[in-house]
């Protein structure tokens, strides 16, 4: 089967596709012929060996797909049967070995791209607004990069959870992608004067609920106009910085800082994880929340596709399709 492969820590440049062994089958898991995979900034830094943990070498990247499963039968799954997946690693190639637990049904009528673009930015952004803040309806939301994959999604979740949508981005195109996809208002926060505007969007209040994956000194600046009583989601860093917050803001906002990390849930809170899971596909089912697909490249293409991530020039979550 061909495979992206890393071999060694390293830009995506010198990251190579492969023909390598299909992945051996053991009992109780299954065979799943991958027809699309999604590219997470995450699945970035795991490459370039920059992550939390580091993936042992050799290995296949990527974290979620979605595709048909063709061998084995175990948790209610049979070949046959359409699923969307999120795993450790292993997405980016023809064919992925999984247990039954990181599978889910995908419902009649999801393409495959929008299965690959959903679980991983659609449930860090309900566990986000939901699981950790308690996003009440009426509430002020502000979402820091928000016409990236998570942006997106939490702007989406946020108009579902009832929250009013303010959203920040950096370049006009951005601001009016995330409008079309439910904000309702945004801001440009490269401009020196966007907390003043925040103030005026929000009548003086400031933001109940802020969801940042980006850090950096916006994430400082952007605590300096929380709410009394806000509530700082720190989902990621994609501007590359980890921001250092004065101890003494939280106490003159009464606010706190939560953090969001998606790779814990399932074994602290399995729970809470399927409650989430389960609201987001009664959503997907029944039409209410359509997730937004970003560009979608061959899997040949998968070295544009993870520039255009990384770059930040990305609108959505960047899909990479395998089988046709």
């Amino acid at each position: 089967m061909k495979a992206v492969v890393v071999e060694q820590y390293a830009s995506i440049d010198q990251i190579e596709l492969k023909d390598v062994p299909s992945p051996r089958i053991e009992p109780g898991q299954l065979r799943v012929r991958v027809e699309a995979a999604g590219i997470g900034f995450v699945d970035g830094l795991k490459i370039e060996g920059r992550y939390q943990t580091k993936d042992p070498l050799p290995f296949i990247p990527g974290t979620e797909f979605a595709g048909v499963v063709t061998e084995g039968a175990a948790g209610g799954f049979e070949p046959g049967m359409r699923v969307m997946g999120m795993t450790r690693s292993g997405a980016l190639a023809e064919e992925i070995v999984v247990g039954p637990s990181a599978l889910h049904p995908l419902p009649d009528g999801v393409a495959a791209e929008v299965a690959a673009s959903f679980r991983a930015n659609y449930l860090t952004a309900l566990y986000a607004l939901s699981g950790r803040a308690a996003l009440c309806a009426g509430e002020q939301l502000l979402v820091l990069g928000a016409a990236g994959g998570t942006g997106t999604a939490a702007v989406q979740i946020g108009k579902l959870l009832g929250a009013r949508l303010i959203a920040a981005a950096s370049t006009p195109d951005k601001r009016e992608f995330a409008r079309t996809h439910g904000a309702d208002a945004d801001i440009d926060y490269t401009q020196t004067g966007w907390r003043d505007t925040l103030k005026e969007l929000t009548n003086g209040h400031g933001a109940d609920v802020i969801f940042d994956p980006v850090g950096g000194e916006i994430s400082v600046q952007a605590f300096r106009s929380i709410a009394w009583r806000g509530r700082h989601l720190v989902v990621g860093f994609a501007a590359g910085a980890i921001p250092a917050l004065p101890f003494n803001l939280p106490l003159l906002k009464g606010g706190a800082l939560l953090g969001v990390d998606l790779a814990q849930l399932p074994t602290r809170e399995p729970e809470l994880q399927k409650r989430l899971m389960s609201e987001l596909m009664n959503w997907l089912a029944n039409g209410e929340l359509k997730p937004v697909v970003g560009r979608v490249f061959a899997l040949e293409e998968f070295r544009e596709a993870f520039r255009t991530m990384q770059t930040r020039g990305a609108l959505g979550k960047m899909v990479v399709r395998i089988a046709k």
